[in-house]
């Protein structure tokens, strides 16, 4: 694990509407104070409040959540929906990946492909990667010209704006590693029997794009980080934290909605089975 930095200082996770976030000198080995034992400790019972909260969500059918994964290769994407959703059942939570565009998905606006897997009410969605890739890889790429990412930024928040409105609670997490961190996790794919099967020569030339990501990363999350679906920048070299940092951020989201089991209806008040 990278520990470049002292991990005891406090740095915020979610940062005021619009604020620039320097990730240069944000420190994704923080842990804000918080000691490995008790964060883990804390996570085996977030997870299963969290399968509570979920069952509660699809009972009470009035909103859907949507949460959202951005992070550079290797930043643990897959490892979080892992860790935080080990807990929660199948029903009513799912989780949606998204690869190059298909004739079909580039015949359509750009947002199409993910509108189409937005969760229905009762339900949680993960993204595991989202609609962010349009102003992340389709910019640094230059799949995309300037004028038209450009743009995307006021598209993404009106479309985040009019899911909120429509009961689709938006949690976005970025996942921030260091550039040693992504090293070492790339070379464990290489070396790691179980592992090679993720590693591509792509992910290399990838990383050659280290800066550019992070330019892209920092406009995505303050020209989108809004007072209805905010960012939350997670220091993610240090996996157990990370896990602890989303779980806990979900967890307080449900338990604010005040959410309850519909009521029996009348003829079942009293019921006996015989």
């Amino acid at each position: 694990m990278s520990n470049s930095h002292a991990s005891g200082h406090h740095q915020p996770i979610v940062f005021p509407p619009h604020a620039r976030v320097d990730l240069r000198k944000f420190d994704p080995a923080a842990t804000n104070g918080v000691e490995k034992e008790a964060a883990e400790a804390e996570l085996i019972g977030l997870r299963v409040r969290l399968n509570e909260l979920q069952n509660l969500l699809y009972a009470d059918a009035r909103y859907a959540m949507l949460v959202v994964l951005q992070g550079i290769d290797t930043a643990g994407k897959d490892g979080t929906i892992n860790s935080v959703f080990e807990q929660v059942g199948p029903i009513g939570c799912s989780v949606e990946s998204f690869k190059v565009p298909t004739p079909e998905e580039l015949a359509h606006d750009y947002l199409w492909r993910y509108h189409k897997k937005m969760p229905e009410r009762g339900h949680i969605t993960i993204f595991n990667r989202s609609y962010y890739e349009a102003v992340l890889v389709e910019r640094v790429k230059g799949i995309v010209p300037k004028e038209t990412w450009e743009q995307r930024y006021e598209d993404i928040n009106q479309m985040e704006a009019y899911l909120q409105r429509n009961g689709t609670i938006v949690m976005k997490f970025f996942l921030a590693i260091s550039k040693d961190e992504q090293r070492a996790r790339l070379q464990e794919r290489i070396d790691n029997p179980k592992k090679q099967w993720k590693f591509r020569l792509s992910d290399l030339e990838e990383r050659k794009y280290w800066d550019e990501y992070l330019d892209a990363f920092e406009d995505a999350l303050e020209r989108c980080n809004t007072k209805h679906a905010p960012w939350h920048v997670v220091p993610a070299d240090r996996k157990w934290y990370r896990d602890y940092v989303v779980a806990r951020a979900l967890v307080e989201k449900l338990e604010s909605l005040n959410l309850r089991y519909p009521p029996a209806a009348p003829e079942v008040l009293g019921l006996k089975v015989e």
